[in-house]
């Protein structure tokens, strides 16, 4: 077991400085909270570094400068790995510690690594969060917190530049499975607004004028207009990207089929998702999910003008 040293109990850790984690990160360092921080890519680290971050070497290292481990990683395999998980590695790393899940992983898998670190006398929070790049960019995410009050109590100040709000959810997985239900909404919007767009604009309509509707009426949201720009410019760099996008309607459809709930709705965009990444689509934003409408508009058009010529040949 590695102790907690004085210095480790005022220094905060976060691994996993992706899309997501770096600019949360950034927002940690500049508000003065000291940083030990550590990234499968090292040079994702260099920004921090500047900033006064100490940059660990391990994934342990980490966890020796620090009693709050932010995690902030892409799925269940690579949090395991950075603990240690299933090796004695595992008690040195959180005895002791208080670890932040801020990813978007399977309730059950959050249950599981709750119970795991509780028995060797580590503190586990889910905190799962809402909001793409540019709120993680500029501080403006909700947090969902699940877990001990106590635990949580402690870790809602480094929260705090990284987030907007932070709202208690209850026990471990409700954070989570909030998550998954805001999440439902989000996809389904930001899918039906690309089909909308993909109507308007085969219908040679004025795309301004359509923005301007929508952004002027009550369907307008912050959603709505940063998407709609996007599809405008042709902007699809990734605030969410569309491979995350699929991930998280896998983990909301799997929640769903557990728990004996339709969801018919999502069920079609996880579709619509799952095309658009098979186009190669993954890595850019969910805008780009357009891909597939645009495919299967082509393919109607193509068995329509099959039909017209199997029909043609048959008046003859």
């Amino acid at each position: 077991m590695t102790a907690v040293t004085p210095e480790a109990a005022s220094r905060v850790g976060f691994v996993g400085l992706g899309l997501m984690g770096q600019p949360m990160a950034l927002n940690v360092a500049r508000a003065g909270i000291p940083l030990a921080v550590w990234n499968r890519t090292p040079q994702r680290c260099d920004a921090l570094r500047v900033l006064g971050a100490r940059v660990a070497t391990t994934p342990l290292a980490v966890f020796e400068q620090a009693r709050i481990v932010i995690l902030m990683l892409a799925d269940g395999a690579a949090i395991d790995e950075v603990l240690g998980r299933g090796t004695p590695l595992f008690a040195t790393k959180v005895t002791d510690r208080t670890v932040v899940h801020m990813g978007t992983t399977s309730p059950q898998y959050s249950r599981g690594l709750a119970n795991d670190i509780e028995a060797v006398g580590g503190h586990y929070v889910e905190a799962p969060v809402s909001g793409s790049r540019l709120p993680a960019e500029t501080g403006d995410l909700v947090a969902m917190l699940a877990g001990n009050e106590d635990a949580i109590h402690q870790v809602r100040p480094v929260l705090g530049p990284m987030c907007r709000k932070t709202l208690f959810c209850g026990p471990v997985p409700n954070a989570l499975l909030i998550k998954l239900a805001v999440n439902i909404f989000l996809i389904t919007t930001v899918t039906g607004l690309a089909e909308s767009y993909h109507f308007a604009e085969r219908h040679g309509l004025d795309l301004q004028v359509f923005r301007h509707v929508i952004d002027g009426g009550q369907m307008a949201s912050g959603i709505s207009r940063v998407k709609i720009a996007k599809l405008l410019s042709n902007d699809f760099t990734a605030q969410a990207a569309a491979v995350d996008v699929l991930k998280n309607s896998q983990l909301i459809a799997q929640a769903a089929r557990r728990a004996g709930i339709a969801s018919p709705v999502l069920d079609s965009c996880h579709a619509l998702f799952d095309e658009a990444v098979a186009l190669g689509r993954g890595t850019l934003d969910m805008i780009a999910v357009l891909a597939a409408l645009e495919a299967r508009s082509a393919a109607a058009r193509a068995d329509a003008e099959q039909r017209a010529v199997v029909s043609a040949g048959g008046s003859c």
